[in-house]
Parts: C-alpha cells; sequence; structure tokens
C-alpha cells in the first residue's frame, strides 16, 4: 500500500514559516497535513534496474524505491516518505543502490544498502543539481547528469 502525505498551507502559516530562522527539512511535514492511503498496479514514467545476480528488478513509483523478485511477485517498499527519491540503479557488486533524492534539499546522488538501509548523500550540488547516477563497471566511481538550465525550464 502507497501512503501519501498532502501537504495543506495557509497563507499564516506560510508567512509565520518565512519569519521562522530554523533550517527546513524536507523530510519533515511542513504545516496541516493528511496522509491519505492508496493501492496501485501499474504506473508510468518509472526508471528500472535490474540486479547484477540477475534476481531482482528495483524500479520507482511515485516518488518511492521499490524492490521485487525480476519473477514478480510483492513488491518491498525499501525508500518512501515526503521526500521525492528516484532512478534507482545497482552497484556492480549489488549490495547497494544509487539513487536521486531531494532529502538533502536539491537533486543529489546518494547510496543506500538493497535493503534500504543506511542512506548517505553522496553529491553535494545546491545548484545544479544531479540525477541519473550510474557506477563505472569496476564501482569506484560514478557518473551523474547535471541539470545545467537557459532561457527555458527544462534541462540541458
Amino acid at each position: 500500500m502507497r501512503t501519501l502525505i498532502l501537504i495543506l498551507c495557509s497563507i499564516t502559516s506560510i508567512f509565520s514559516f518565512a519569519q521562522d530562522t530554523t533550517k527546513w527539512q524536507v523530510a519533515a511535514p511542513f504545516g496541516p497535513h493528511k496522509t491519505v492511503k492508496f493501492t496501485v498496479d501499474e504506473g508510468t514514467w518509472m526508471n528500472l534496474d535490474v540486479s547484477p545476480d540477475g534476481k531482482e528488478v528495483a524500479f520507482d513509483l511515485l516518488g518511492d524505491i521499490y524492490t521485487m523478485p525480476i519473477s514478480g511477485g510483492k513488491a518491498s517498499c525499501i525508500a518512501q516518505g515526503i521526500p521525492f527519491e528516484m532512478q534507482p540503479r545497482y552497484t556492480p557488486d549489488g549490495k547497494r543502490l544509487l539513487f536521486t533524492s531531494d532529502r538533502g534539499g536539491g537533486d543529489n546522488v546518494w547510496i543506500m544498502d538493497r535493503d534500504g538501509e543506511n542512506k548517505r548523500q553522496i553529491t553535494q550540488e545546491s545548484f545544479r543539481l544531479l540525477n541519473q547516477a550510474i557506477p563505472t563497471p569496476d564501482g569506484n566511481y560514478l557518473l551523474a547528469r547535471k541539470h545545467f538550465t537557459s532561457t527555458r525550464s527544462l534541462g540541458a
């Protein structure tokens, strides 16, 4: 079951936040919110990767990351919540997943164990944001796309 948190802000709460000097946290709800539960059985505009051993797939759906056996079955959510997480990619040894997340304030490359534990931020970009990380075959480096814009809002 997928959980979605809707953030509903009043004009008063927006202005009071502007005066607040505490650092904003992407993963913490802001203002009044309500949890809505729903179930899906298909998706579009998803990113998918197959594990090096060929036994599992990792995919994103609605800002969360899931894994499931390649033969089918029940998907397990390994990254969920308010941050938008996408583009999972297995490391060559199959022990970890690279992914893109905004949980640090903007889209950056993160890494986590294959089961979703031990998430940590790899890149620290604040202006030219990064996404679509892929590891080199030896697992020693990663390549990522930097988001450049000019007069249009789409990345170049």
